[in-house]
């Protein structure tokens, strides 16, 4: 067995957010404010530093469904602000699939998970793309991009490694919330790759007012 995958932890706090997935080896900022999410850094920080983001399904409950996969990520970075919020670092470790949800007194949700399907997630050798595979790509996003109003770094953006671009596209992207799981869910590199590639085209074909990827 993958000696990183044991020393992974079979149970993690989650922080439920919609729009918002991370990836291995990307490293997002939180703020954090919530009481619950507040409680749920201050225990991660007495351990691993290890919680779980996931995408909660659309649903009228107080307590949502979740998606299945989401990501680990490990707090780097922490500091609190002079009205109690926290500001931290999260770089993603490996995403994992949700066996079941656990009971607890704590305010926020726990789960024990499962690594094991996501093997590539801890390989440090990265996958062979070229940059002139993603040229469409850049193209289509950029547009997108002006469309939406958003704004990105794009010369930032070409100094990292093709694995930590495609990931901070797919991360950062205006896409709707079914579309950045199906990112999520992809199982290595050239298949996002090849996701990105079909969302896009379905958001060029509909003048860029696509919502959703079937």
């Amino acid at each position: 067995m993958n000696k990183v995958l044991q020393n992974l932890p079979k149970e993690i706090p989650v922080f439920p957010l919609s729009n918002f997935i991370i990836f291995p080896k990307t490293t997002v900022p939180l703020n954090i404010f919530e009481p619950r999410y507040i409680e749920m850094v201050n225990d991660a920080m007495k351990g691993n530093r290890i919680i779980g983001m996931i995408q909660p399904r659309k649903s009228t409950l107080t307590v949502p469904p979740l998606y299945k996969v989401g990501c680990a990520g490990k707090i780097i970075s922490f500091n609190e602000t002079e009205d109690g919020r926290y500001l931290i670092i999260l770089s993603g470790t490996s995403r994992f699939k949700i066996i079941e949800e656990l009971e607890t007194e704590r305010l926020y949700r726990k789960f024990r998970v499962d690594f094991k399907d996501f093997l590539y997630d801890l390989d440090e050798k990265n996958e062979e793309i070229k940059f002139s595979d993603l040229e469409l790509i850049f193209k289509n996003l950029k547009s997108l991009f002006v469309k939406q109003g958003y704004k990105i770094d794009w010369n930032e953006l070409k100094k990292q490694s093709l694995n930590q671009t495609i990931n901070t596209l797919a991360m950062a992207s205006p896409f709707s919330l079914e579309e950045k799981q199906v990112l999520l869910e992809t199982i290595n590199l050239n298949e996002r790759k090849k996701k990105l590639e079909q969302i896009l085209s379905t958001y060029s074909f509909d003048n860029f007012e696509n919502k959703t990827i079937q």
